[in-house]
Order: structure tokens, then C-alpha cells, then sequence
């Protein structure tokens, strides 16, 4: 199995255009860049020239010898789904962020469901509509995924009263869509806010379908994004059993990072550690 961890986009880090070869020292194979934000010049640019910048960042990391395994396509916080226009500009940056994928040979892009009466819809009628809406949307935007080959990882979430949060949850949905370029990112941590629930559990929901993982843990209240490092609530023995008991050969890529407060030789450090606990987590 790879390792991986994210990286900021376009050097919005300490190491510059080096991060991609800092990355490498520190003993990671791959990295998920963050395509999330729909504010920046990838997503204002036309699409020619957005191609370029992902073109160019490719060129780096295939310099460095480190994958670009993954993207976070667009999400936003509040969500702004709640209205037929919302949706169609969620589905007109979703597509050109699939097309970004694309461009630089990146298969797997992650998104989160869309969330069209908020977070605290479990128990009310709008539940079923949720569902229903990200049906629609989902199964159309897995028509531009096919198109350009890329899959769609559907992830859980970490709100409570989200009818489309668990990993039981989500699968219902990958499974009405029911399409090869429609699979599971598992992350770990928001498995853990929900009392009782199991990371093994979830890692076995979602099965074959599970494409991509964003790795960290939490305190089991709130989606903290704690560095892996035995100190929260994920069985890490657990989770590295049920991985290996269905099949999941892809890479196991952490979606936190040291305090970039730390110190130049502290935070180096800290990023070696990552990478070795990884590496104990998987023997």
C-alpha cells in the first residue's frame, strides 16, 4: 500500500515549489490536492489556462517522483444547495473540477453529498429529499466522470443529523447509482464522531466500493483531524485488518498535517513520524 498526505495547492507552504520533494524525503508516495475551494483562479481562470496551472503542478510532483493519487473536488461551508440555481453552479464547478482531474491523469476525485436543507435534516421530511436530490445529481454528474474517466469517491461525513453521513448511509446511495466511476472515500475520523460505531465496520460497508481514505483521528466529539498517532479514538490494528480483509490495495493517505506553527526542524520531523506511523499502522 502507498502513502500519502495532502498538500497544500500551489505552494502554499513553507517548502515552495519544493514541497513535492520535501514530501518524497519524508517518506510519502503520493499526495490528495485540494481542489475545494472554488474562489481561486482554477476555478475563475478560463478552463485553458486553469489546465496549464494543474499542468505545471503535475510537472512538479512528477519531478519529485510523488502521484497526485487523489483530489478534493469543490466544497464550501455553509453549503449554498438549497436552491435549484445553488445546485446548478455546484454542478457546473463539480464538472470542471472532474475535467482539472482529467487533465493531469488524476482518476480519483472525492466529494462530499450535497446538502440541500443543511445538516440537521435526519429526522425531519426532508430527509427523503436529500436522498432523492443527490440521486439526480450524482447520477448526473457520473455521465461527465465516465466521460473523462474519472472516479467519483462519495464520502462520509461527520454531522450527526446528516441523513447522508455513515458509511451505511452513503452506500445506499453508490449502490442506486450503481456505476464503475462511482465508489467510497472512507474518513476515518468522521466514522468516529458516531457513538458506537466501528472503523473496522465501516471499512467493511463500504468493501470493494472503497476507492480512496482521508486518514486522522478525533476525540469522538468533533471532527478534529488529529495526526494518527495513537493518541485518539481509531484501533488503528483494527482498521489495518479490515483493509487487509477486503482487498484494498490503494493508498493510505492522511488528510491532516503538522502544526505549521512548529518550528522548521519540529515540523520537518513531525512529517517523518507521519510517514512511519504509517508504515506501522500497515505491518
Amino acid at each position: 500500500m502507498k502513502t500519502g498526505i495532502m498538500a497544500p495547492f500551489h505552494y502554499n507552504s513553507r517548502f515552495g515549489k519544493d514541497q513535492y520533494k520535501k514530501l518524497k524525503s519524508f517518506g510519502f508516495d503520493c499526495t490528495d490536492l485540494g481542489l475545494a475551494n472554488t474562489e481561486t483562479q482554477l476555478y475563475t481562470l478560463p478552463e485553458n489556462e486553469a489546465i496549464k496551472i494543474m499542468q505545471e503542478e503535475k510537472k512538479l510532483a512528477d519531478e519529485a517522483g510523488v502521484e497526485i493519487h487523489q483530489i478534493h473536488g469543490p466544497w464550501r461551508w455553509p453549503p449554498n444547495e438549497s436552491t435549484p440555481e445553488g445546485l446548478a453552479e455546484r454542478m457546473d464547478k463539480m464538472k470542471k473540477s472532474i475535467r482539472l482531474a482529467s487533465s493531469i491523469g488524476c482518476k480519483n476525485w472525492i466529494i462530499h453529498p450535497v446538502m440541500p436543507f443543511g445538516i440537521h435534516e435526519i429526522d425531519t421530511p426532508d430527509a427523503p429529499t436529500t436522498y432523492s436530490i443527490n440521486i439526480e445529481f450524482m447520477g448526473e454528474l457520473v455521465k461527465t466522470a465516465r466521460e473523462y474517466d474519472v472516479i467519483i469517491c462519495y464520502e462520509n461525513m461527520p454531522m450527526t443529523k446528516f441523513s447522508i453521513a455513515t458509511p451505511a448511509q452513503l452506500m445506499k446511495v453508490i449502490n442506486e447509482i450503481n456505476d464503475d466511476h462511482f465508489c467510497a472515500c472512507l474518513d476515518t475520523g468522521h466514522v468516529m464522531v458516531f457513538e458506537g460505531h466501528s472503523i473496522g465496520d465501516a471499512v467493511r460497508t463500504f468493501g470493494k466500493k472503497l476507492r480512496t481514505m482521508h486518514v486522522h483521528d478525533n476525540n469522538g466529539v468533533s471532527d478534529l483531524h488529529y495526526l494518527p498517532v495513537f493518541g485518539g479514538r481509531i484501533d488503528w490494528k483494527e482498521y489495518a485488518d479490515a483493509l487487509r480483509e477486503i482487498g484494498f490495495d490503494g493508498t493510505f493517505s492522511l488528510e491532516c498535517s503538522p502544526n505549521g506553527k512548529l518550528p522548521d526542524k519540529i515540523y520537518e520531523d513531525m512529517f517523518r513520524i507521519c510517514a512511519d506511523h504509517i508504515r506501522e499502522i500497515l505491518k
